[in-house]
């Protein structure tokens, strides 16, 4: 049998493409005057004061140190909009994997706060939602707002 070798590398070129390297989201990143805890403090409050839902609030340096190990202060926080989630996950469910959303706060070495989160509209990319879609722009705008009131100086 012999092989096409212009189709054989069209097959090629066409199966490798399937494999692209996984996308990075983009990270937006902010500092807080307030402490760790009270960034999450403000943060949890301009949530819930938005009328969305928090799911969790997560210590990992708590976590460290019931292991006997030390971390900076650091806290995640997961929380969302069933009316903004929803939609994206019947477009495609696997949004569900960084669904509801999360905003890290962290101290870094020199004991500035952070606030980090991802942009929204990494999961159009991620998940193969549309780019236009109006709950990733209202996701981009709420994690914007929340996380500014939550650093904001009084």
């Amino acid at each position: 049998m012999r092989l096409n070798v212009k189709y054989l590398t069209a097959a090629l070129s066409l199966g490798l493409a399937s494999f692209s390297l996984p996308a990075h989201a983009e990270m937006i990143h902010k500092t807080s005057p307030y402490s760790v805890t009270e960034t999450m403090d403000r943060m949890k409050a301009a949530v819930t004061a938005a009328g969305a839902t928090v799911f969790a609030r997560v210590d990992h340096a708590a976590g460290a140190e019931a292991v006997d190990m030390e971390l900076r202060p650091t806290q995640l926080l997961i929380f969302g909009n069933p009316k903004l989630g929803t939609p994206a996950m019947i477009d495609a469910q696997t949004a569900g994997l960084d669904l509801p959303l999360r905003v890290l706060a962290y101290a870094d070495a020199e004991g500035v706060v952070h606030v980090t989160y991802h942009a929204p509209d990494s999961l159009a990319e991620d998940h193969g939602l549309p780019a236009d879609a109006a709950y990733l722009k209202m996701m981009t705008g709420a994690l914007d707002t929340l996380t500014g009131k939550a650093v904001a100086p009084e």
